[in-house]
């Protein structure tokens, strides 16, 4: 069972939908990385609308092309995770931004899979 409760940092990585590493969506890499350095978890969230440095505006509105769209990826672990995971977003991400806030995990747990894949229910963990 995985347990992270107090203070917390959060790290929040903002990007484009159309970014990516090695031929990959970059997103779903920073999620690999993140999981195999064993950070608590991860979860990426896609923007409709925004711009950022090049204030260009995308949005995925009926009437405008989607393209690009905005997307958040955040991490939540002890600060000591978090900043040791740092470097690899240097590597990571070269147009974007990646901000750290405190917070405070007021509660949060998980389960260990059974060697089947399922969980305490009988019911298949993502």
């Amino acid at each position: 069972m995985t347990s992270l409760t107090g203070r917390a940092l959060r790290l929040t990585v903002y990007i484009g939908e159309d970014d990516t590493w090695h031929h990959k969506p970059l997103y779903s890499e920073i999620v690999h990385r993140a999981h195999a350095a064993g950070l608590a978890g991860a979860s990426v969230f896609r923007g409709v609308e925004g711009f950022g440095a090049s204030s260009r505006i995308h949005t995925c509105r009926l009437l405008s092309l989607s393209e690009d769209l905005p997307v958040a990826i955040v991490v939540v672990d002890t600060e000591e995770r978090i900043r040791a995971f740092l470097p690899q977003l240097d590597e990571l991400v070269a147009e974007g931004l990646v901000t750290l806030d405190e917070c405070e995990v007021v509660r949060y747990t998980g389960r260990t899979p059974e060697p089947d894949g399922t969980g305490p229910e009988g019911k298949r963990s993502l």
